[in-house]
Parts: structure tokens; C-alpha cells; sequence
């Protein structure tokens, strides 16, 4: 492999290990705001305890996040100087407004949460939270305006003098169509995160705490009676992972037509379709298709006619643009332009066929099996029960893993099926690659990179685990800021 393909791959393994923590970063902000916000409202104790609980899960994750992160930016720099110096202009504006706003609001109030116990008023210190959430909604936006520009390019002109792309309308950037429906699709994604980690995490201390003495370790008992406690648990975040996956699914469905419009290849390369599909004929959708997807072995098993044509158009008979024909169209309205910069004839426009087909359908299976088990899981615990079947212990492992790998999936999907571009009829990856860095060095920094990733994620596992097996904490009624010493040290209050 060579630097290009090397870079590629180390900002793959560096964006897809970061995005592991962002969904449940925002997720389960909005959760653990809301259970503060039921203690404040009602001081019944269980909703502090959970809110209490969760909040040490969601520090871990986000601290985490934090740290990978910052590592993004580098490879800008790195990796992919040509592509700064062309979309820097364009690019770093949003990410210069993300991390001065909205990672700025984050921090700042995360820190007052956690500090903020029985030293600031308990609607103020709830109120942080919330700010905390708003904060991950914020940053989210900006960051995806500034992907959704590499998708779909806005709101810029090119300057032959400099030979850069320029900002012209920063307004036009943030409602860029693109950025207009992948924001909502990426949040109630982030949203049925959040709502499976409560779920999952609840489902395993609720059956612990269920099973009867014998023949269990009385290490793994938790406090009596807190049964119930995670059942109101589990239930909350059984109904948050189905309307936040409801809400995906009609998101979704509404970026794919979008996408069909400014990236026909994206939906043609989902679908292995190489052939065009005339209006009125309906392409079908095949949910699974065995053999080489190079437009001569591929093999449909299973086929929902027109289900492909409603997906692209809204219409089951509406037209699909095949592969070979915007290929053809490709290369003559970028190939033959002379344009180094547009000029693809590794690819020949054409993205990973394979990869783009499985994550695809990979991405909508596994979100549907989350939200099967969110289904099941509100059955089981209706009117009081406390179900405590073996595979339940499965089911709670499952829960949150299964809409984390969605989303990982989906961002697959979309900057795989992006490709040959970095910023889509503007700039190709091959492009935007940094000339002086050679694949020795790529090597080098991506196997630092990938040895510390690993060590990060020992440390948040067993932090995390440690955290689950402990549950939440008994109850103590918070001190008002009244009965305070004033000159009493911060200390970690939970």
C-alpha cells in the first residue's frame, strides 16, 4: 500500500474508534439530564440514584472521547495537507466555531455537574446538564456541516489565483440539504445509543439483582430491593432506543433520497446495481446477494421489488441510475477535464462496491435488532414483572453494543461510498493526500496511534464494567449550599 491508502486507512481506524464514544456521549447526556431533572421535580430517591449512576458512566465515556478526538485534527494537518490547503477555508470555519462553542459549553458545565453537588442551587446544577446536552447537540451540528460540505459541496467559490476553494456564505454551509437531514438522522441515532446503554446496563443489574440466593455468589449481590429501581430503568431506556430507532428509520429514509440526488453512485454502489433502471420498471432492493458484485457474479437471494426505487425516488417504479452509466458520465465531466485535481483513473469514480453493499445492510440490521430487543424487553417487564431468564444476560450485552456498531456501520458506509472524493466533483482522495509524507511514516504514526488506542480502550472497559458491577450507589440526600463550608475543597462528589 502506499502513503494515500496507508492515511486512509489510519484516519479510518482513528475516526471509527472516536465515533464509538460520540453517539453515547450525546445519547446518555440527555438521559442523565433527564433523571436529574425527575429528582428535582419529585425527590423521589431513585431518580438521584440513577441519575448518579449513569453520570459516572457517561464521565468515563466522555472523557474518552475527549481524548480521541483531539487526534482528528492532527491528521488534517499530517496526512492531509493538500486537502486543508484546498478546504481550509471552508473547512476549519465550522470546527473552529465547534470547539469554541460547543466543546467549551461541554467542559466547562460538565465540570460544574460533577463539582456542583450541594454548592450551587439543585435547578441550577440540573440546568448544567442539560447545557452539557446542548452542548453535544452543537458540536455534533458544526462537525457535520463540515462533513456534509465534503458530500456536498455549498456555499464556496474557487479561486484560480490561490487555487483554493473559498467560503462565501457561511449560512448556506449550515443549511446545506445534506447537513439538514443528516443532523436529525444522526442524533436519534446518538438518542437509541444512549437509550440501550441505560437499557442494557439496567437489564443485567435488574436480573442480578432478581435471581434468587442459591447458588449465586454473594459478591454479585447488589443492595436489596433495588429490583425495581433498575426495572424503571430498563423500561426508560427500552422506550428511548424504539421512538429514537423510529425516528431513524424516517430520517433515514429521507437522507436516501437526498443522497440519491446530490451522490447517485452512493445509492447505486448500496445496491451492487450496474445496471440503469429505466422509469416505470421499479428496482428492487436485495436483502441478501452472494457472489463478487462486479456486475457479472452477483447473485440476488432474496429481492423486494421496487423497494430500491422507493428508496431513491419515493416512488416504487421511479428510475435508479445504474453504476456503468455514471461511470461513463464521470469520466466525462471530470476525467476529461484536464483537472488534476478531479482526475480518477485508479477507480474510475467507482466506489468499494462490497464494502458500501454490507455496511449498508448491516447498518439497518443491527439497528432493527436493537430495537427488537427494546420490544421484547418492554414486553417482559410489563405490568411490574421482573424477568430473569438466562438470555436476558445476553440481551443486555447486546443491547448497547448492536446501535453503537449501527452507527460505525453507517459511517462506513457514507465516506466509503463518498469515494474516489474527498469533497465530492471537487477534490479526490488521491488529491488531497500530503505530498512529503511518505507510507514509512504513515506506518509509524498509525501503529502509535492504533498501540495507544488500545491501551484507551482497556482502561474505559474496566472502568466502565467496574462502574456497572457496583450499580448505583444508596441513597444520601444532597447537602444544600446552605449547610456548606465555604472554604471546604472541590472533591469529586459522586
Amino acid at each position: 500500500m502506499d502513503a494515500t491508502d496507508l492515511a486512509r486507512w489510519q484516519f479510518a481506524i482513528t475516526t471509527v474508534y472516536h465515533f464509538l464514544f460520540v453517539p453515547i456521549t450525546i445519547g446518555l447526556s440527555a438521559v442523565v439530564a433527564y433523571f436529574h431533572t425527575r429528582w428535582v421535580r419529585t425527590h423521589r430517591p431513585e431518580w438521584l440514584r440513577l441519575a448518579k449512576f449513569y453520570g459516572k458512566l457517561f464521565t468515563i465515556n466522555f472523557a474518552l472521547g475527549l481524548v480521541t478526538g483531539i487526534v482528528q485534527e492532527f491528521q488534517f494537518g499530517m496526512n492531509w495537507s493538500d486537502y486543508s490547503r484546498f478546504v481550509g477555508d471552508i473547512f476549519g470555519a465550522p470546527l473552529a466555531v465547534e470547539a469554541l462553542l460547543a466543546f467549551f459549553l461541554e467542559s466547562t458545565f460538565l465540570g460544574l455537574w460533577i463539582f456542583g453537588w450541594g454548592r450551587i442551587p439543585e435547578r441550577l446544577h440540573a440546568a448544567t446538564m442539560w447545557i452539557v446536552h446542548i452542548g453535544t447537540l452543537l458540536s455534533a451540528y458544526f462537525i457535520l456541516a463540515a462533513n456534509s460540505f465534503m458530500q456536498n459541496p455549498v456555499g464556496y467559490r474557487y479561486n484560480p489565483d490561490t487555487g483554493r476553494a473559498e467560503l462565501t456564505d457561511f449560512f448556506a454551509l449550515l443549511t446545506n440539504k445534506v447537513q439538514l437531514v443528516t443532523f436529525p438522522h444522526v442524533i436519534l441515532a446518538a438518542y437509541m445509543v444512549g437509550g440501550a446503554v441505560v437499557m442494557g446496563v439496567a437489564l443485567h443489574l435488574m436480573r442480578r439483582e432478581a435471581l434468587p440466593a442459591e447458588g449465586v455468589d454473594p459478591a454479585d449481590r447488589i443492595t436489596s430491593g433495588d429490583a425495581s429501581l433498575y426495572r424503571k430503568a430498563v423500561r426508560i431506556g427500552a422506550v428511548v432506543t424504539l421512538v429514537a430507532g423510529l425516528g431513524v428509520a424516517v430520517t433515514g429514509d429521507i437522507q436516501g433520497k437526498i443522497m440519491t440526488e446530490v451522490q447517485p453512485m452512493k445509492m447505486a454502489a448500496a445496491e451492487g446495481l450496474y445496471e440503469s433502471v429505466p422509469e416505470g420498471q421499479g428496482a428492487p432492493f436485495s436483502v441478501l446477494t452472494l457472489g463478487t458484485l462486479d456486475g457479472q457474479h452477483a447473485n440476488p437471494i432474496i429481492e423486494v421489488p421496487g423497494l430500491l426505487s422507493f428508496l431513491a425516488t419515493g416512488d416504487v417504479n421511479g428510475a435508479v441510475a445504474g453504476i456503468l452509466d455514471l461511470k461513463n458520465e464521470y469520466a466525462k465531466t471530470y476525467g476529461e477535464t484536464g483537472n488534476p485535481l478531479v482526475a480518477d483513473p485508479a477507480t474510475d469514480y467507482v466506489p468499494n462496491i462490497p464494502t458500501t453493499y454490507w455496511t449498508f445492510r448491516l447498518m439497518i440490521g443491527v439497528g432493527m435488532a436493537a430495537a427488537a430487543i427494546a420490544l421484547a424487553v418492554l414486553w417482559l417487564t410489563r405490568k411490574g414483572r421482573t424477568p430473569t431468564q438466562r438470555w436476558l444476560f445476553w440481551a443486555a450485552v447486546a443491547a448497547p453494543l448492536l446501535p453503537v456498531l449501527g452507527n460505525s456501520f453507517g459511517w462506513i458506509f457514507t465516506e466509503v461510498g463518498r469515494q474516489p472524493w474527498l469533497v465530492f466533483g471537487l477534490m479526490t482522495t488521491a488529491s488531497g493526500v500530503s505530498p512529503s509524507v511518505s507510507a514509512g511514516e504513515v506506518i509509524a504514526s498509525m501503529v502509535g496511534f492504533t498501540l495507544l488506542y488500545g491501551a484507551l480502550a482497556v482502561v474505559e472497559i474496566k472502568l466502565f464494567l467496574h462502574y456497572v458491577r457496583r450499580g448505583a450507589d444508596p441513597f444520601e440526600q444532597p447537602q444544600q449550599p446552605s449547610e456548606r463550608d465555604e472554604d471546604a475543597p472541590l472533591v469529586f462528589a459522586y
